[in-house]
Protein backbone atom coordinates (compact mmCIF):
# COMPACT_ATOMS: atom_id res chain seq x y z
CA UNK A 1 0.00 0.00 0.00
CA UNK A 2 2.04 3.06 -1.48
CA UNK A 3 2.44 5.86 1.12
CA UNK A 4 1.03 9.91 0.39
CA UNK A 5 5.27 10.69 0.50
CA UNK A 6 5.71 7.95 -2.00
CA UNK A 7 2.84 9.02 -4.49
CA UNK A 8 3.67 12.36 -4.41
CA UNK A 9 7.21 11.89 -4.91
CA UNK A 10 6.35 9.71 -7.60
CA UNK A 11 3.87 11.79 -9.53
CA UNK A 12 5.93 15.16 -8.48
CA UNK A 13 3.02 16.48 -6.28
CA UNK A 14 3.68 18.79 -3.53
CA UNK A 15 2.17 17.77 0.19
CA UNK A 16 0.33 18.65 2.63
CA UNK A 17 -0.76 16.46 5.18
CA UNK A 18 0.64 13.27 6.94
CA UNK A 19 3.17 11.94 4.59
CA UNK A 20 2.75 8.21 6.43
CA UNK A 21 -1.08 7.87 5.37
CA UNK A 22 -1.36 4.63 2.91
CA UNK A 23 -3.92 4.42 0.10
CA UNK A 24 -5.38 1.75 -1.48
CA UNK A 25 -6.64 3.18 -4.32
CA UNK A 26 -9.36 6.00 -5.92
CA UNK A 27 -12.62 6.70 -5.57
CA UNK A 28 -15.00 9.55 -6.78
CA UNK A 29 -16.01 12.45 -4.45
CA UNK A 30 -18.70 11.05 -2.71
CA UNK A 31 -17.52 7.26 -2.05
CA UNK A 32 -14.31 7.58 -1.33
CA UNK A 33 -13.21 6.34 2.37
CA UNK A 34 -10.05 7.94 4.10
CA UNK A 35 -8.03 5.12 2.63
CA UNK A 36 -8.80 6.16 -0.85
CA UNK A 37 -8.03 8.93 -3.30
CA UNK A 38 -10.42 11.23 -4.63
CA UNK A 39 -10.08 14.64 -6.95
CA UNK A 40 -11.36 18.12 -7.95
CA UNK A 41 -10.31 19.31 -11.09
CA UNK A 42 -13.74 21.80 -12.00
CA UNK A 43 -14.27 24.86 -8.57
CA UNK A 44 -18.09 23.70 -8.94
CA UNK A 45 -17.48 20.33 -7.30
CA UNK A 46 -15.32 22.31 -3.91
CA UNK A 47 -18.42 21.71 -1.54
CA UNK A 48 -18.47 18.56 -2.40
CA UNK A 49 -14.73 18.38 -2.44
CA UNK A 50 -15.07 19.87 1.44
CA UNK A 51 -17.57 17.69 2.44
CA UNK A 52 -15.97 13.83 1.03
CA UNK A 53 -14.64 11.63 3.15
CA UNK A 54 -11.82 10.64 1.23
CA UNK A 55 -8.31 10.56 3.02
CA UNK A 56 -6.76 12.13 -0.15
CA UNK A 57 -7.54 14.80 -2.66
CA UNK A 58 -5.34 16.04 -5.37
CA UNK A 59 -6.12 19.75 -5.46
CA UNK A 60 -4.72 22.72 -7.48
CA UNK A 61 -3.58 25.40 -5.26
CA UNK A 62 -6.04 27.48 -5.35
CA UNK A 63 -8.72 24.99 -4.56
CA UNK A 64 -6.22 23.68 -1.72
CA UNK A 65 -6.50 27.62 -0.20
CA UNK A 66 -10.15 27.53 -0.69
CA UNK A 67 -10.84 24.10 1.32
CA UNK A 68 -8.05 25.60 3.99
CA UNK A 69 -10.30 28.05 4.45
CA UNK A 70 -13.56 26.66 4.58
CA UNK A 71 -12.45 22.82 6.67
CA UNK A 72 -15.34 20.04 7.62
CA UNK A 73 -14.86 17.74 10.06
CA UNK A 74 -12.59 15.41 7.92
CA UNK A 75 -9.90 18.15 7.04
CA UNK A 76 -7.94 17.42 10.20
CA UNK A 77 -6.54 14.21 9.15
CA UNK A 78 -6.60 14.75 5.19
CA UNK A 79 -3.75 14.61 2.48
CA UNK A 80 -3.63 16.86 -0.16
CA UNK A 81 -1.89 16.42 -3.40
CA UNK A 82 -1.22 19.61 -4.92
CA UNK A 83 -0.37 19.63 -8.69
CA UNK A 84 -0.68 21.86 -11.78
CA UNK A 85 -3.11 19.88 -13.37
CA UNK A 86 -4.76 17.82 -10.97
CA UNK A 87 -6.99 15.72 -13.60
CA UNK A 88 -3.49 14.24 -15.23
CA UNK A 89 -2.14 13.69 -11.98
CA UNK A 90 -5.37 11.65 -10.98
CA UNK A 91 -5.20 9.54 -14.07
CA UNK A 92 -1.29 8.64 -13.64
CA UNK A 93 -2.21 8.00 -10.20
CA UNK A 94 -4.80 5.93 -11.00
CA UNK A 95 -2.66 3.88 -13.84
CA UNK A 96 -0.10 3.02 -10.62
CA UNK A 97 -3.21 1.47 -8.68
CA UNK A 98 -4.63 0.29 -11.60
CA UNK A 99 -1.48 -2.32 -12.49
CA UNK A 100 -2.75 -4.49 -9.84
CA UNK A 101 -5.85 -5.48 -11.08
CA UNK A 102 -5.31 -5.53 -15.11
CA UNK A 103 -5.37 -8.74 -16.42
CA UNK A 104 -2.10 -10.39 -17.00
CA UNK A 105 -0.78 -12.02 -20.33
CA UNK A 106 2.14 -14.42 -19.80
CA UNK A 107 3.78 -15.17 -22.84
CA UNK A 108 2.58 -18.10 -24.80
CA UNK A 109 0.97 -19.82 -28.02
CA UNK A 110 -2.17 -21.32 -27.65
CA UNK A 111 -2.34 -24.05 -29.15
CA UNK A 112 -5.81 -23.13 -31.39
CA UNK A 113 -4.10 -20.29 -33.26
CA UNK A 114 -2.77 -20.55 -36.81
CA UNK A 115 0.17 -18.78 -37.47
CA UNK A 116 2.23 -18.51 -40.81
CA UNK A 117 5.66 -20.27 -40.86
CA UNK A 118 7.43 -16.72 -41.93
CA UNK A 119 6.00 -15.04 -39.21
CA UNK A 120 8.11 -13.15 -36.77
CA UNK A 121 6.89 -13.85 -33.08
CA UNK A 122 9.57 -13.01 -30.35
CA UNK A 123 9.09 -15.57 -27.22
CA UNK A 124 8.14 -12.71 -24.90
CA UNK A 125 4.34 -12.20 -26.84
CA UNK A 126 1.20 -13.59 -25.72
CA UNK A 127 -0.99 -14.81 -28.77
CA UNK A 128 -4.56 -15.74 -27.47
CA UNK A 129 -6.76 -18.62 -29.02
CA UNK A 130 -8.46 -18.45 -32.50
CA UNK A 131 -6.22 -15.65 -32.95
CA UNK A 132 -4.90 -16.03 -36.83
CA UNK A 133 -1.15 -14.50 -38.00
CA UNK A 134 -0.27 -13.87 -41.54
CA UNK A 135 2.94 -14.09 -43.71
CA UNK A 136 5.41 -12.26 -42.81
CA UNK A 137 3.81 -10.73 -39.79
CA UNK A 138 6.28 -9.20 -37.63
CA UNK A 139 5.36 -8.37 -33.89
CA UNK A 140 7.88 -6.49 -31.57
CA UNK A 141 8.20 -7.66 -28.18
CA UNK A 142 5.47 -8.35 -25.73
CA UNK A 143 2.99 -7.80 -28.03
CA UNK A 144 -0.55 -9.41 -27.18
CA UNK A 145 -3.13 -10.32 -29.26
CA UNK A 146 -6.11 -11.87 -27.31
CA UNK A 147 -8.74 -14.55 -28.71
CA UNK A 148 -10.11 -14.62 -32.27
CA UNK A 149 -7.94 -11.49 -34.07
CA UNK A 150 -6.71 -11.44 -37.67
CA UNK A 151 -3.62 -10.14 -37.94
CA UNK A 152 -3.08 -9.98 -41.65
CA UNK A 153 -0.28 -10.58 -44.25
CA UNK A 154 2.90 -8.23 -44.10
CA UNK A 155 1.47 -6.38 -40.87
CA UNK A 156 3.49 -4.61 -38.16
CA UNK A 157 2.72 -4.23 -34.69
CA UNK A 158 5.68 -2.30 -32.44
CA UNK A 159 6.50 -3.80 -28.64
CA UNK A 160 3.99 -3.40 -25.91
CA UNK A 161 0.94 -3.16 -27.77
CA UNK A 162 -2.47 -4.45 -27.00
CA UNK A 163 -4.95 -5.88 -29.35
CA UNK A 164 -7.98 -7.48 -27.53
CA UNK A 165 -10.58 -9.96 -28.73
CA UNK A 166 -11.98 -10.24 -32.37
CA UNK A 167 -9.93 -7.40 -33.84
CA UNK A 168 -9.12 -7.31 -37.78
CA UNK A 169 -6.10 -6.25 -38.90
CA UNK A 170 -5.68 -6.03 -42.78
CA UNK A 171 -2.80 -6.61 -44.90
CA UNK A 172 0.46 -4.53 -44.59
CA UNK A 173 -1.06 -2.15 -41.34
CA UNK A 174 1.59 -0.72 -39.22
CA UNK A 175 1.11 -0.30 -35.75
CA UNK A 176 3.27 1.35 -33.08
CA UNK A 177 4.53 0.66 -29.82
CA UNK A 178 2.21 0.95 -26.30
CA UNK A 179 -0.94 0.91 -28.63
CA UNK A 180 -4.37 -0.33 -27.38
CA UNK A 181 -6.69 -2.05 -29.84
CA UNK A 182 -10.61 -2.59 -28.53
CA UNK A 183 -12.48 -5.64 -29.67
CA UNK A 184 -14.14 -5.17 -33.13
CA UNK A 185 -12.01 -2.71 -34.40
CA UNK A 186 -11.18 -3.22 -38.21
CA UNK A 187 -7.91 -1.38 -39.30
CA UNK A 188 -7.08 -1.72 -43.00
CA UNK A 189 -10.73 -1.82 -44.92
CA UNK A 190 -11.24 -0.98 -48.10
CA UNK A 191 -11.47 2.92 -48.50
CA UNK A 192 -15.29 4.01 -49.78
CA UNK A 193 -13.67 4.55 -53.33
CA UNK A 194 -16.06 4.09 -56.69
CA UNK A 195 -16.09 5.59 -60.01
CA UNK A 196 -19.60 5.96 -61.79
CA UNK A 197 -19.85 4.75 -65.09
CA UNK A 198 -23.23 5.02 -66.14
CA UNK A 199 -22.65 5.44 -69.76
CA UNK A 200 -24.32 3.69 -73.29
CA UNK A 201 -21.88 1.07 -72.35
CA UNK A 202 -21.54 1.15 -68.70
CA UNK A 203 -23.63 0.81 -66.03
CA UNK A 204 -22.02 0.00 -62.72
CA UNK A 205 -19.78 2.03 -59.94
CA UNK A 206 -16.03 0.72 -61.04
CA UNK A 207 -14.36 -0.04 -57.42
CA UNK A 208 -11.55 1.63 -57.48
CA UNK A 209 -8.51 -0.33 -56.20
CA UNK A 210 -7.27 0.57 -52.27
CA UNK A 211 -3.27 0.05 -52.65
CA UNK A 212 -2.62 2.10 -49.84
CA UNK A 213 -2.02 1.44 -46.17
CA UNK A 214 -2.91 2.49 -42.12
CA UNK A 215 0.19 3.53 -40.60
CA UNK A 216 -0.31 4.20 -36.43
CA UNK A 217 2.12 6.27 -34.13
CA UNK A 218 3.10 4.92 -30.83
CA UNK A 219 1.08 5.33 -27.54
CA UNK A 220 -2.08 5.32 -29.69
CA UNK A 221 -5.65 4.12 -28.23
CA UNK A 222 -8.81 2.75 -30.73
CA UNK A 223 -12.25 2.12 -29.33
CA UNK A 224 -14.56 -1.29 -29.97
CA UNK A 225 -15.74 -1.23 -33.25
CA UNK A 226 -13.63 1.96 -34.88
CA UNK A 227 -13.07 1.57 -37.96
CA UNK A 228 -10.11 3.33 -40.05
CA UNK A 229 -10.19 2.75 -43.78
CA UNK A 230 -6.67 1.67 -45.81
CA UNK A 231 -5.35 4.41 -48.35
CA UNK A 232 -6.76 4.65 -52.00
CA UNK A 233 -3.60 4.84 -53.12
CA UNK A 234 -1.46 6.80 -50.15
CA UNK A 235 -1.46 5.81 -46.52
CA UNK A 236 -3.88 6.71 -43.83
CA UNK A 237 -2.03 8.24 -40.87
CA UNK A 238 -3.06 8.19 -36.84
CA UNK A 239 -0.56 10.53 -35.41
CA UNK A 240 1.25 9.24 -32.07
CA UNK A 241 -0.64 9.90 -28.75
CA UNK A 242 -3.91 10.23 -30.65
CA UNK A 243 -6.76 8.46 -29.00
CA UNK A 244 -10.11 7.61 -30.59
CA UNK A 245 -13.39 6.24 -29.15
CA UNK A 246 -15.77 4.07 -30.10
CA UNK A 247 -18.04 3.58 -33.30
CA UNK A 248 -15.98 6.08 -35.29
CA UNK A 249 -15.43 6.39 -38.62
CA UNK A 250 -11.85 7.70 -40.70
CA UNK A 251 -11.76 7.39 -44.29
CA UNK A 252 -9.18 6.50 -46.66
CA UNK A 253 -6.05 9.13 -47.05
CA UNK A 254 -6.64 11.06 -43.87
CA UNK A 255 -4.31 12.23 -41.60
CA UNK A 256 -4.41 12.38 -37.64
CA UNK A 257 -1.96 14.82 -35.84
CA UNK A 258 -0.37 13.81 -32.91
CA UNK A 259 -2.55 13.95 -29.60
CA UNK A 260 -5.48 14.31 -30.75
CA UNK A 261 -8.50 13.15 -29.25
CA UNK A 262 -12.13 12.02 -31.26
CA UNK A 263 -14.85 10.92 -29.24
CA UNK A 264 -17.59 7.98 -29.78
CA UNK A 265 -19.31 8.53 -33.39
CA UNK A 266 -17.27 10.72 -35.10
CA UNK A 267 -16.81 10.33 -38.98
CA UNK A 268 -13.42 11.97 -40.27
CA UNK A 269 -14.56 12.04 -44.55
CA UNK A 270 -11.74 10.88 -46.94
CA UNK A 271 -8.46 12.54 -47.74
CA UNK A 272 -9.15 15.31 -44.51
CA UNK A 273 -5.95 16.24 -42.42
CA UNK A 274 -6.23 16.61 -38.92
CA UNK A 275 -3.89 18.97 -37.31
CA UNK A 276 -2.04 18.24 -33.89
CA UNK A 277 -3.85 18.39 -30.35
CA UNK A 278 -7.20 18.52 -32.05
CA UNK A 279 -10.26 17.69 -29.52
CA UNK A 280 -13.28 16.38 -31.66
CA UNK A 281 -16.72 15.69 -29.59
CA UNK A 282 -19.04 12.98 -30.33
CA UNK A 283 -20.85 12.20 -33.72
CA UNK A 284 -19.07 15.25 -35.40
CA UNK A 285 -17.94 15.11 -38.98
CA UNK A 286 -16.14 16.50 -41.76
CA UNK A 287 -16.61 16.30 -45.14
CA UNK A 288 -13.44 15.07 -47.72
CA UNK A 289 -10.35 16.78 -48.82
CA UNK A 290 -10.45 19.45 -45.87
CA UNK A 291 -7.37 21.04 -43.57
CA UNK A 292 -7.99 21.63 -40.50
CA UNK A 293 -5.57 23.64 -38.04
CA UNK A 294 -3.61 22.51 -35.20
CA UNK A 295 -5.48 22.70 -31.35
CA UNK A 296 -8.90 23.10 -33.38
CA UNK A 297 -11.92 21.97 -30.92
CA UNK A 298 -14.78 20.68 -32.64
CA UNK A 299 -18.17 20.24 -30.33
CA UNK A 300 -20.14 17.04 -30.56
CA UNK A 301 -22.24 16.33 -33.95
CA UNK A 302 -20.92 19.86 -35.21
CA UNK A 303 -20.92 19.51 -39.32
CA UNK A 304 -17.20 20.84 -40.74
CA UNK A 305 -17.98 21.50 -44.42
CA UNK A 306 -14.67 23.83 -44.92
CA UNK A 307 -11.11 24.22 -44.25
CA UNK A 308 -9.69 25.83 -40.89
CA UNK A 309 -6.73 27.77 -41.62
CA UNK A 310 -6.29 29.23 -38.15
CA UNK A 311 -5.30 27.46 -35.49
CA UNK A 312 -7.32 26.67 -31.71
CA UNK A 313 -10.13 27.90 -33.10
CA UNK A 314 -13.51 26.37 -31.54
CA UNK A 315 -16.47 25.21 -33.58
CA UNK A 316 -20.17 24.88 -32.68
CA UNK A 317 -22.81 24.07 -34.69
CA UNK A 318 -25.65 22.42 -32.89
CA UNK A 319 -29.21 23.72 -32.40
CA UNK A 320 -30.63 22.96 -29.03
CA UNK A 321 -33.58 20.69 -28.65
CA UNK A 322 -37.21 21.80 -28.69
CA UNK A 323 -40.52 20.40 -28.64
CA UNK A 324 -41.51 19.12 -31.82
CA UNK A 325 -44.18 21.81 -32.05
CA UNK A 326 -42.14 24.37 -31.82
CA UNK A 327 -39.65 23.05 -34.45
CA UNK A 328 -42.50 22.60 -37.37
CA UNK A 329 -42.91 26.54 -36.18
CA UNK A 330 -39.27 27.44 -36.88
CA UNK A 331 -39.07 25.51 -39.84
CA UNK A 332 -41.66 27.14 -41.42
CA UNK A 333 -40.15 30.32 -41.20
CA UNK A 334 -36.51 28.58 -42.23
CA UNK A 335 -38.30 27.54 -45.60
CA UNK A 336 -39.78 31.89 -45.81
CA UNK A 337 -36.11 33.27 -45.24
CA UNK A 338 -35.58 33.92 -48.89
CA UNK A 339 -38.78 35.02 -49.54
CA UNK A 340 -38.33 37.46 -46.70
CA UNK A 341 -35.20 38.65 -47.94
CA UNK A 342 -35.79 39.13 -51.33
CA UNK A 343 -38.58 41.57 -50.25
CA UNK A 344 -35.89 43.35 -47.85
CA UNK A 345 -33.91 43.67 -50.96
CA UNK A 346 -36.89 45.53 -52.55
CA UNK A 347 -37.52 47.68 -50.30
CA UNK A 348 -34.05 48.69 -49.51
CA UNK A 349 -33.92 49.77 -53.13
CA UNK A 350 -36.82 51.71 -53.44
CA UNK A 351 -35.97 53.56 -50.44
CA UNK A 352 -32.54 54.32 -52.67
CA UNK A 353 -34.60 55.36 -55.55
CA UNK A 354 -36.69 57.36 -53.72
CA UNK A 355 -34.02 59.71 -51.76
Amino acid sequence: MPTAIELAEQFQTSLVGEASHGFTGLAPLERAQSNQISFLSNPLYRQQARDSSAGALIVSQADLEFLQANPSLNSAKRVYFVSKNPYATFARIAQHFATATNPIYPPKIHPSAVIDSTAYIPSSCHIGPFVQVGADVKLGERVSILGNTSIAQGSVIASDTLIYPSVTIYHHTQIGERCIIHSGAVIGADGFGFAPDFSATGDEWVKIPQTGRVVIGNDVEIGASTTIDRGAMSDTVIGSGTKIDNQVQIAHNVVVGNCCVIAGCAAISGSTKIGNFCIIGGAANFAGHLNIADRTTVSGTTSIGRSVTEPGQRFTGVYPSMPHAAWEKNAAILRGLDKIRQRLRLLDKNKTTES
